[in-house]
């Protein structure tokens, strides 16, 4: 059984403050749940703060994007060695705001894949097609073509612990979800393609998260899902009592 994993991405939002307040809400709010891994994902800034918040619960930390070199002269940019050394455990890769605004690629979503695991960060690569995508039928050949490039010269030994989420672009702080059965039906093809790449036993480990518009109104029904084993979400994990009631699903 694939244990489900949660994931709150903060995006740019909180101050210092703020992170506290919510620190001290959520733990105290979550201490019983286990049967779920919990990860937030702050900006750079807070994850070092955050992380020590979270000392010593199951509440883990991640970054929402690493750089792909471990140094040098490359200004504003973060490594995941750094990241490491602060205390994340995770890192975002990929995200559909990175594609859209930062031109995010293929190419760079592997560089960052492969300097995250060699720092020890569990990668979380994010995949996922516009409207324009879906409505003109290429769903599928997007989420393959952004995987098999996005994990090329992954071999089966380092793939053990990385998760794919996938997020339609078209559903990303829109409001729209897909329905239960549309996200189903990818994450079952993403699973099909992880097969092919790395085999059986590691594509039937693998999580694979839905992101986009999650919320508690339908958390129930895309967990029942057979192959959505959880949730990368954005603005429901911003306050701690709707993030709770994410993480205590039932499905």
């Amino acid at each position: 059984m694939r244990k489900p994993l949660i994931a709150g991405n903060w995006k740019m939002f909180k101050s210092l403050d703020q992170v506290g307040t919510f620190a001290d809400d959520f733990i105290s709010r979550v201490l019983d749940i286990e049967n779920t891994d919990i990860l937030l994902c702050p900006p750079y800034v807070y994850v070092q703060s955050l992380a020590q918040a979270c000392e010593g619960t199951q509440v883990m930390v991640g970054a929402q994007n690493v750089f792909w070199e471990d140094e040098g002269a490359y200004t504003g940019e973060i490594s995941a060695l750094m990241l490491k050394s602060i205390g994340a455990e995770y890192s975002i890769i990929g995200h559909s705001e990175r594609r859209q605004f930062f031109h995010e690629t293929d190419e760079t979503v592997n560089k960052r894949l492969f300097a995250s695991i060699k720092a020890d960060l569990v990668p979380i690569v994010c995949v996922g097609e516009t409207l324009n995508d879906r409505e003109s039928g290429k769903t599928f050949d997007i989420i393959g073509s952004q995987i098999r490039q996005g994990l090329e010269g992954l071999g089966s030994d380092m793939a053990d612990t990385l998760v794919i989420a996938y997020e339609p672009v078209w559903a990303i702080g829109t409001g729209k979800t897909a329905t239960p059965q549309m996200a189903q039906e990818v994450h079952a093809y993403i699973r099909t393609v992880i097969t092919g790449l790395f085999g059986k036993e590691i594509a039937q480990n693998m999580r694979i998260l839905y992101g986009g518009s999650v919320k508690g109104d339908n958390i129930d029904s895309l967990m029942a899902q057979d192959d959505i084993d959880g949730a990368l979400v954005g603005g429901a994990s911003l306050d701690a009592a709707s993030f709770e009631r994410i993480l205590r699903f039932k499905g």
